[in-house]
């Protein structure tokens, strides 16, 4: 059961909050009551999952920890006067650093309330503690109070702050605010009680600088300068999980940190991507936009015409929306995640949301070991859920509400240029250009990037086309599109003056990564596979997906090209994004890594990015390429770049083993210094997916089909430490690479995902996409003109 089961609390005792607190947000549109409580349901509605984040924080190895991340210690690279600079977080308005840690009764360094600006006079009304009661458990109530069950609020936002149900008495008395910022061999405890959880909101990955409204100064916006819709388009994972990263203040911290190989990992999603199967890992670093959430009245629309999708089994049990469902097992649906996982519906797909960020941890966390893997996940159920877990009830009853926020006309308008005065500056009034650029969207691009279309062809029902046979439809789909006929009709239907009213550019559909050619990685994904963790999550008709084919790959030691047969049950595709918007979500590409960043909100700032990105997702010879193969033609591979360690602090290995680290060190000084486990040297220049995407096990094998997998990683693992052990200390990137070189062939054939370019694909207008011809730099440059009035 979860804590609100077990303290006897049922889901009705967790009621929706109606306050319109964040009134000014999304362009200060009007909300209904229903839109405010989905609104508020958003951004602070933490569903007990501070339980969840406490328990990361223990297996993460000290990397993690949100009660820093919300703190602005001067012994920390940041704090709320740099905060979205240096982590690309949003500063909750009406709150301002703290000078000492004495307003806080625990000695942490949090953000304070201007109670002395009348404007910000008023308290958070979530944080009420009477309207809004806690969950009495442990300590709460004891030597912390109970609180609301919404949290106090942290100073940023989707962060909100909990009592510490296990911070009793005893753990009072241990409780050092300075050592815990400052002293290694205090806060590098796995069992250090801190006094407060922080439970994290949806928001907290979704809030950003409104694209038409951005702030003056990013590091201190008003609510009227923020969208609840747009994405965390400037959110930093590698600094979050890697708190003690040092930053610019502290360069010499970051290069210590280099020497961590977690932190090379997720040093690999760039600004505004995360991967979002960190957690629950499927032994695949995938890293992903957090894409904005536009045009869901379309999207739904669009749904009715080619989302049908088939449930079985436990799928049923999602809620539905029930305009979109035919029972007992037929759903109308947009797919949610970059690989069309997310099948079961609206709400289906919004609660899984709420699991992946930490609903009942108790259930969820038995599922898969988190992080780090090693034994085989299974799926959550909902049927359990429902049975154990108030909050689980309680966030069903809230998403509908969501639903209803997310469909506010207004809210979901997206954001354009044209609706600035300081537009008008980038938008060309050249209707002869504008003209053409129509025509080669329609001609080029529409086929995937509009939902208003020609009538399909009586021959191809895309209704029905989802689960087995979909790839044929697939291709008679695509072919469909390249013909002359759909092309003269599809710029008819670009030119007409309503084209870009209500339309979501984007079919929606799963698009096969033969076709793309882009980053296997994420259509690789497994979690939603059947039996794995989402599999209650994912439709019957996503399970049942043929397999794609072959994909043409590259070898990271040598450049040379290689194939790889992608797997079935799902697998291989990636649905269609949206183009609303584009001007200001750039970079590119489903992890962002087609465009450089600035971290700058400002309509300058995006437009500038904007530029280079279109540039370079229109001519991909001008992408970065592979520092070792990039002559070659080799995309931009992730390597270390610095010697590093898979690093454990003492204080998180098991007792019997702390006790030997003193004698270990001695023996085994390149495994065992400094009291702590260092596992490595990994030479300076490795691919940073060869080790993270190492495959543990074959999630559609039995145990006794694994066995042959178990025996080759125990082989690899003895000449791992054969190897290693035969360094000396200090060892050299030469010597290192040598000993490693015995390990990189083997880790390849192990690998799940073997395809390391993380910037190729998506050739359409190059010529390079069979069928297609290529694009005049006139025709690219027209087409670039038309993209901005999205």
């Amino acid at each position: 059961m979860d804590e609100a089961r077990k303290a006897g609390r049922s889901a009705a005792t967790f009621p929706a909050a109606d306050e319109d607190y964040f009134k000014g947000m999304d362009g200060g549109v009007e909300l209904s009551r229903d839109e405010v409580i989905g609104r508020n349901n958003w951004l602070v509605w933490t569903a007990g999952n501070d339980r969840f984040w406490n328990e990361i924080t223990r297996n993460a190895f000290g990397n993690f920890d949100l009660l820093k991340t919300i703190s602005s210690h001067p012994s920390l690279a940041y704090g709320r006067d740099n905060r979205f600079w240096e982590l690309g977080l949003i500063n909750e308005p009406c709150f301002e650093a703290p000078k000492t840690g004495a307003a806080d009764k625990f000695g942490l360094w949090l953000d304070r309330r201007r109670t002395e600006d009348a404007a910000c006079a008023a308290p958070d009304p979530f944080a009420d503690a009477v309207k809004y009661p806690g969950v009495k458990i442990g300590a709460r109530g004891g030597a912390v109070p109970v609180g609301s069950f919404y949290g106090e609020p942290t100073g940023i936002v989707g962060l909100r702050l909990f009592p510490n149900p296990d911070f009793d008495e005893k753990a009072k008395a241990r409780w050092d605010a300075d050592r815990y910022y400052t002293d290694p061999s205090y806060y590098n405890d796995k069992d250090l009680v801190r006094p407060y959880r922080v439970g994290m909101a949806c928001g907290f990955c979704h809030v950003g600088p409104d694209p038409v409204r951005p702030p003056l100064d990013p590091e201190n916006p008003k609510w009227d300068n923020l969208s609840g819709v747009v994405g965390a388009q400037y959110f930093w994972i590698d600094r979050i999980f890697g708190w003690n990263y040092g930053g610019d203040k502290d360069r010499k911290r970051w290069e210590e940190n280099e020497k961590n190989y977690l932190i090379q990992l997720v040093h690999t999603s760039r600004p505004g991507a995360l991967d979002t199967s960190l957690v629950s890992t499927d032994y695949i670093n995938n890293p992903r936009t957090m894409n904005a959430v536009y045009a869901l009245g379309a999207r739904l629309g669009l749904a009715k015409q080619r989302g049908q999708e088939t449930l079985a089994g436990a799928e049923t049990n999602n809620k539905q929306l029930k305009d979109y469902f035919e029972p007992p097992n037929t759903v109308f649906t947009p797919r949610v995640l970059k690989d069309g996982a997310d099948s079961v519906g609206a709400l289906g797909a919004l609660n899984r949301v709420f699991i992946n960020i930490g609903l009942f941890s108790e259930e969820w966390l038995r599922h898969f070991n988190p992080l780090f893997g090693g034994k085989p996940n299974t799926a959550i159920e909902i049927a359990v859920g429902r049975k154990n877990s108030s909050y689980w009830e309680a966030t069903e009853a809230q998403t509908p509400y969501l639903v209803a926020y997310f469909l506010n006309p207004k809210v979901q308008a997206g954001h354009r240029l044209a609706d600035l005065a300081e537009g008008a500056a980038h938008l060309s009034t050249d209707a002869v250009v504008l003209d053409k650029g129509k025509e080669v969207f329609a001609e080029n691009c529409a086929g995937c990037h509009s939902s208003k279309a020609p009538p399909l062809p009586k021959t191809l029902d895309l209704n029905t086309c989802n689960g087995p046979g979909y790839l044929d439809c697939w291709n008679d789909y695509w072919r469909w599109t390249q013909t002359d006929e759909f092309k003269a009709k599809m710029v008819e239907i670009v030119k007409a003056p309503d084209f870009l009213e209500g339309n979501y550019l984007s079919t929606d559909m799963r698009v096969p990564v033969t076709l793309l050619e882009t980053n296997a990685c994420s259509p690789l994904a497994t979690n939603a596979i059947a039996g794995n963790v989402w599999d209650n999550f994912s439709s019957q008709s996503y399970k049942d997906l043929p397999s794609v084919g072959e994909i043409s790959i590259r070898n990271p030691f040598d450049g040379k090209a290689a194939t790889f047969k992608m797997p079935a049950g799902g697998r291989g595709y990636t649905r269609v994004p949206s183009l609303i918007s584009l001007w200001s979500t750039a970079p590119y590409l489903l992890n962002n890594s087609v465009g450089p960043f600035n971290g700058d909100p400002s309509i300058e700032g995006r437009m500038k990015v904007f530029d280079a990105s279109i540039e370079q997702m229109l001519w991909p010879e001008r992408r970065a390429h592979d520092s070792v193969f990039g002559k070659e033609g080799v995309f931009l591979i992730d390597r270390t770049t610095a010697s590093s360690y898979l690093i454990v602090p003492g204080g998180f290995l098991p007792e019997g083993l702390q006790a030997l680290i003193d004698p270990l060190s001695r023996w085994l000084p390149s495994i065992f210094g400094e009291g702590e486990l260092r596992i490595g040297p990994i030479p300076k220049g490795t691919p940073v997916n060869l080790l993270s995407n190492t495959e543990l096990y074959k999630d559609d094998a039995t145990l006794a089909q694994n066995l042959p997998r178990y025996a080759e990683l125990i082989s690899l693992l003895k000449t791992a430490l054969r190897d290693l052990k035969s360094l000396p200390d200090n060892a050299t990137d030469a010597e290192a690479k040598k000993a490693f070189a015995n390990l990189a062939k083997p880790l390849l054939n192990l690998s799940k995902c073997p395809d390391f370019e993380v910037n190729r694909g998506h050739y359409f207008g190059t010529g390079k996409v069979a069928g297609t011809k290529a694009l005049t730099d006139d025709d690219k440059k027209a087409l670039i003109e038309f993209l901005k009035t999205f």
